[in-house]
C-alpha cells in the first residue's frame, strides 16, 4: 500500500525518514535487545535519548539558558488549567481570544482568578488578529495569553502583542518549530506535539526560570506544579517515553535539514503554492484576511456545504487524506505541516484545478 498525502491537523504527518528509523529501531534499539516502549525511563540509554532531545530542542530554538525544557504529559489542553495554577499569583490575567483553543484556554482560566478578554476576533469568526498595538493590559495581570497560531480559523500572529512589559504566554501547538523564535520574547511558550513534531500525547513547555516558583495556587496538585517537573527533569513520573523519542528524531532531522530558516522558506513555499491559487480560483476561496493567514494550516470553502463534502470525498479517493474542515466551521482544510513534501502541496492543487474545471 502506498502512503497518501495526510493533510491531518493532528495527530499529522511526520518525515519519512523519520517513521523508517523508528521501524527499523522498533524491536531492538540500538543494540539493547528491546524496543524504547520497553525501556526503563531510569535508564542510561534513557537518559541519552531525552537528554539528546532536549540539547537538539534548545539548539533548534537558540533557547536561553535561564529556560527551562518540560516534557509534560496531559497535552495542551492540560496547560490551559496548569498556565494560571502556576502564574496568576494576583488572580487575574489577560487573554487575547483568537480562537476555539484561545477561547478555551480562557475559560477554564476564569476557574482561577479573574481571566480578561482583551482582544477578540470572535466577531468575525476568527478569521483575522486583532490589532494588539496597543491593548489595554490590566495593572495586576500576571501574564497576557495568545494562541499564536489557530489550527481551526488558520489565522497567525504575524506580530506578538504589545504586553506592556508583562509576561506573554503562548500556545504555539501548531506552529511549533515550522521558523525561527526568538524565545526570550515568551515567559512561557508551549505546544502539543501531535502537529507537527510528533505522536499525540505529549506537550512541550519553555518556561523562563523566574516562573517556576513553586509557590502555587492552593489545591494545586503536585503534577501539575510546574517544579515538581523542572527539579526532576521531566522525570518525576514516568513519561510519555516513547513520544520523547520520537520527538527526538524529528529535532534530528530538522537539524539535518538546515534548521528552522531553512523550514521557514520550504513552509513559505508551500503555502504559496496554495493561497495563490486560492486567490485566483472561481471556485473555492480562502476564509482568512490574508495577512493573517497561517502557514501552517490553511481552511478554504466552496460556499455550498454538498459540494465541499464532495469535493473532501473524491480527494480521499485521489489519495488526498483529512481535508474535512473543523466541525465547528466546515468546508476544508489543509494542514501542511514541516513534515508535509512540497509534492504533496502541489497534488493537492493539481486535484483542486481539475475539481474545479469539472463543477463550475
Amino acid at each position: 500500500m502506498s502512503r497518501v498525502y495526510n493533510f491531518s491537523a493532528g495527530p499529522a504527518v511526520l518525515p519519512e525518514e523519520v517513521l523508517k528509523e523508528a521501524a527499523e529501531e522498533m524491536l531492538d534499539y540500538r543494540g539493547c535487545g528491546m524496543s524504547v516502549m520497553e525501556m526503563s525511563h531510569r535508564s542510561g540509554m534513557f537518559e541519552t535519548i531525552i537528554n539528546e532531545a532536549e540539547e537538539d530542542l534548545r539548539d533548534l530554538l537558540q533557547i536561553p539558558e535561564n529556560y527551562k525544557v518540560l516534557f509534560l504529559q496531559g497535552g495542551a489542553s492540560q496547560q490551559f488549567a496548569m498556565i494560571p495554577m502556576n502564574l496568576m499569583k494576583n488572580r487575574e490575567a489577560d487573554y487575547i481570544v483568537t480562537g476555539q483553543w484561545a477561547k478555551k484556554a480562557w475559560q477554564e482560566a476564569q476557574k482561577y482568578g479573574k481571566a480578561n478578554k482583551i482582544a477578540s476576533s470572535e466577531d468575525k469568526t476568527f478569521s483575522y488578529i486583532p490589532d494588539c498595538s496597543d491593548l489595554d493590559i490590566s495593572p495586576n495581570a500576571d501574564y497576557v495569553y495568545i494562541c499564536e497560531n489557530n489550527t481551526i480559523y488558520g489565522t497567525k500572529f504575524r506580530e506578538l502583542p504589545n504586553t506592556k512589559g508583562k509576561t506573554l504566554v503562548a500556545d504555539v501547538s501548531s506552529c511549533f518549530l515550522s521558523e525561527p523564535v526568538d524565545v526570550s520574547k515568551y515567559g512561557v511558550l508551549y505546544g502539543g506535539v501531535q502537529k507537527n513534531i510528533g505522536p499525540a500525547g505529549m506537550v512541550i513547555s519553555i518556561i523562563r526560570e523566574d516562573l517556576i516558583t513553586g509557590d502555587v495556587l492552593e489545591g494545586t496538585p503536585t503534577m501539575l506544579n510546574f517544579k515538581t517537573h523542572a527539579d526532576a527533569g521531566s522525570l518525576y513520573n514516568t513519561p510519555n517515553s516513547y513520544c520523547i523519542y520520537m520527538c527526538g528524531k524529528v529535532f534530528k532531522w530538522l537539524k539535518n535539514m538546515g534548521g528552522l530558516s531553512v523550514m521557514k522558506e520550504r513552509n513559505e513555499k508551500k503555502a504559496a503554492l496554495l493561497y495563490d491559487f486560492l486567490d485566483k480560483s472561481h471556485l473555492f476561496k480562502g476564509t482568512v484576511v490574508p495577512k493573517d493567514r497561517s502557514l501552517m494550516n490553511v481552511p478554504f470553502v466552496t460556499g455550498n456545504p454538498e459540494l465541499d463534502a464532495k469535493f473532501v470525498k473524491e480527494a480521499k479517493e485521489a489519495g488526498l487524506e483529512n481535508l474535512k474542515g473543523h466541525r465547528s466551521v466546515g468546508g476544508m482544510r489543509a494542514s501542511i505541516y514541516n513534515a508535509m513534501p512540497v509534492e504533496g502541496v502541489e497534488a493537492l492543487v493539481a486535484f483542486m484545478k481539475k475539481f474545479e474545471k469539472e463543477n463550475v
